[in-house]
């Protein structure tokens, strides 16, 4: 049927193929990294207006979170809690920069993105801590919100002091030298 050299030609090929497929896929798995929003955010916040450079400056801001009906059973006993995490996508960041100066920080100082609270940045995560006022028919009234109206909600979790606040003197010391401190 196929001489021996063609069906050496035939197997390389074949093997070709699988090593192709199995690359593509594995290349796939680090780049895929997908995520569906649970939920929009409502505030009177735009890029035109601008919003909070942190939630917690602004204790009066409020706003909406819309969860989508197929999320809204997983509210369930989230009103036990004054204060959640809400995770976001910043939707509207188009680029980063290595290396940036806040707007509240000493001047003098140019800071690594990782060390800053910037919202620009290579994946365009927000994280805030929000007082949960009240649920009401899959919306959460809050307050001390910092986003832009239309935001994608990517997660929600309770705020727990006894886990999410980590007493630490250097980055207490090393907020305040930098300018950094929030209050």
């Amino acid at each position: 049927m196929f001489k021996h050299s063609e069906r050496k030609k035939i197997l390389l090929f074949i093997l070709l193929i699988i090593f192709l497929i199995m690359k593509t896929h594995s290349q796939n798995e680090m780049s895929g990294i997908h995520y569906q929003p649970i939920g929009v955010i409502h505030t009177n916040y735009t890029p035109e207006t601008g919003a909070p450079r942190q939630g917690i400056l602004v204790p009066d801001s409020s706003g909406i979170i819309e969860i989508f009906p197929e999320y809204r059973a997983a509210l369930t006993t989230l009103d036990l809690f004054d204060y959640i995490i809400v995770l976001y996508h910043f939707d509207r960041v188009e680029t980063w920069d290595p290396m940036v100066k806040p707007p509240a920080s000493d001047h003098r100082y140019e800071f690594g993105l990782f060390a800053t609270r910037s919202p620009r940045r290579p994946n365009p995560i927000g994280f805030s801590v929000i007082r949960l006022n009240k649920i009401e028919s899959g919306k959460l009234f809050v307050s001390g919100i910092d986003a832009f109206d239309g935001t994608p909600v990517l997660d929600i979790k309770p705020y727990l002091p006894s886990i999410d606040c980590v007493k630490s003197i250097q980055n207490e010391s090393i907020e305040s030298k930098l300018g950094l401190h929030a209050l």
